[in-house]
Formats: structure tokens, sequence, C-alpha cells
């Protein structure tokens, strides 16, 4: 079993259509030749030369070991990783079917595969720093092998993709390996580390402390429930100096390891009534079931969803003005950096 990591789209901008339609597809544009029939690489290379005249040979070279594994490679049984950028989890599939060619289909969705997806996408804390460096390499389709990667997700399948192993929170493990090309997103991987200290941190009811601590810092006044039963809600919070002001929210917080279902924020939408408020807020460090935002429409009006992704936007907004004990428990510090231009 070889582990790949296939993107959809530089900004995940085909994550729906690859989950949606059970598929993994290769997003180079205007390439509408069978690879099939293109037995060596060096023939792909004239292809892709022929393709794309104005990219450098650099480039060229770079992108025929990419593609050329999708159809020569690749098995059937192998894994596919797909790392969100809608949400910080990672996708897994299976490969289950062979290397197909569609020179019908609208660019770039030509060639494709056929995967089985796992039920519901895999918190990124839930994988070692160290394959979270290999997720996140600059190429679009490449096999992933280092720090024994095929055998460490082959055992986390059979434990039902269970977080792999207590690490450290905050020291990267690299064991030496990682270099800039093995992992270019220094923000994302900024993430994962701010993330894995929150999750040591902030567990339970620490979590709706932390969200308080950010609804204080956006000028709410709050009332916090005892660690328990809350009777609906974790948090209610008023606009205004004494928090009688408009809008007026109640805000459930949940810090397991499971997605949230739409039965359950359905419970939030009537605590929202039997509180008197206006607006809800459901809070899920693991984020939310995949039918749940897409079946939120009727109401938009009265409620938003946060996972971890909108929940640390949140909190880098609004850092500077949380109480000083917040970030005491919190240290994070702010750094620029030149962004990362896309190179083809």
């Amino acid at each position: 079993m070889a582990v790949w990591l296939i993107r959809a789209g530089a900004h995940g901008e085909y994550e729906e259509k690859f989950i949606r339609e059970n598929r993994v597809y290769v997003t180079w544009d205007n390439l509408d030749v069978d690879l099939s029939s293109l037995k060596q690489k060096v023939e792909l290379n004239i292809v892709m030369n022929e393709k794309y005249p104005e990219a450098k040979l650099k480039a060229i070279q770079n992108w025929v070991g990419q593609v050329f594994p999708f159809a020569h490679e690749i098995n059937i049984g192998d894994l596919v990783i797909l790392p969100l950028k809608s949400q910080p989890a990672i996708q897994i599939g299976e490969v289950m079917g062979d290397y197909h060619f569609d020179k019908t289909a609208s660019s770039p969705f030509y060639h494709w595969r056929k995967v089985k997806w796992v039920g519901e996408a895999i918190p990124r804390a839930h994988f070692g720093q160290d394959l979270l460096y290999s997720f996140g390499a600059s190429m679009t389709i490449c096999r992933i092998q280092r720090n024994n990667a095929e055998a460490r997700l082959k055992t986390m399948r059979d434990n039902g993709w269970n977080p792999e192993t207590l690490i450290q929170i905050t020291k990267p493990d690299t064991g030496g390996e990682a270099d800039s090309d093995e992992y270019s997103n220094l923000e994302e991987l900024a993430r994962d580390q701010i993330a894995r200290l929150i999750a040591a941190r902030f567990k339970g009811h620490g979590l709706t402390r932390l969200v308080e601590a950010i609804l204080n810092a956006q000028g709410y006044i709050t009332y916090l429930s005892p660690e328990g039963a809350d009777g609906g809600a974790d948090i209610l919070a008023g606009a205004g100096p004494l928090g009688f002001g408009m809008p007026r929210l109640c805000v459930e917080v949940k810090s397991g390891d499971v997605p949230i279902d739409r039965p359950t924020v359905d419970k939030l939408l009537g605590a929202v009534t039997k509180f008197g408020a206006q607006e809800g807020l459901f809070v899920s460090w693991s984020g939310f079931k995949s039918n749940v935002h897409k079946e939120m429409a009727t109401s938009f009006f009265r409620v938003r969803l946060w996972s971890q992704k909108e929940l640390l936007e949140a909190l880098f907004l609004n850092y500077e003005r949380l109480d000083e004990d917040i970030k005491a428990e919190l240290p994070l510090k702010r750094i620029w950096t030149v962004a990362a231009q896309d190179v083809n």
C-alpha cells in the first residue's frame, strides 16, 4: 500500500468536486492527452513542452515527475491524502479504480481515478508533526514515504483514525529530513503548532474560557456557565456596557474529537429561543459533519458555525485585546515574512 498526496487545486478550489464525485483528478489546465498512451516520462516531457511552451525546462521536468505516476504508478488499494483548505483537516481515500482519460471533459478534469473517501475528514491534530511536514510538500502529486508514513497510516487506519500519538506540543519533529521543499507553507505549520498548544492547555471547559475571552475582546459582556450541564448554552453574550444591547448571542462550545451533526446544531437554535437571544454561535474544535453547512442556509441569519479554522482567525484578529491571563496561557508572537510566489 503506497500513500499519495494529491491536491485539489492550488487553493483547494476543487475540494468539493473531488469529494462529491469520489474521484481525484490531475489539475493541469489543457493537458488533453491520454497519459496511458505515454509509456515513458520522456514522451510526457515532449507533450508538456508542446502544451506549455513558455514554461521553464526545470518546471516541465518537475511537472512530469508529478503527473506521470498518476497514470502509471498509483495502484488500486493505495491511499490518497487530500489536505483540505476549507478546514484544518485531512481527507483520506482509498484508490478503487484504474486511470481514466476523458477527452470530452472540461479542462482540467481529463484525468481521474475513482476513490472511496473515509467518511469524515480527519483533524490535522491526529497526525504527527513529521507527517504534516510531508503533507505540506509543495508538489501537487507525490508519493509520501518519509518517516515510515505508509506503515503509520496503516496503523491509524486499523485504529479508526484516532490520534496517532502524544507528541510535543509546539516543537516540530523534523528528524533532520524536512527542508524548504518538504514543507513550504509556514503559515499552516504555525497554525498546527498553535492548535496543538490550544488542545493541550484549553481542554474541555477550557476551550469555552478561550471563546469567552475572544468575545470579551470583541466587546461583548458575557455569562459563562459553570462546568457541567449548561441548559443548552455554554456562554451568553450581549453587546453594550452592561450586556443589555444587541446583538444577544447564545454560544455552544464543543472541544471533542467528533464532528458535530445537524441535530446538535438544532439544539442550539432551540436554546436561542429559550434564553431570549437573537443569534447563536456554535464552536466545534473538530468541525462539523459534511452535510451541516449545506443544510444551514435557512438559519443563516440565526446561527454561525466556527470550526477550528474560524476560531483561530478570530483569535488572531483579537489577540492583542485578550485578557493578560489568557495571553500568558497562550503566548503568541506575530512574525512578518515575504509571501511565497507561485512559480510555474
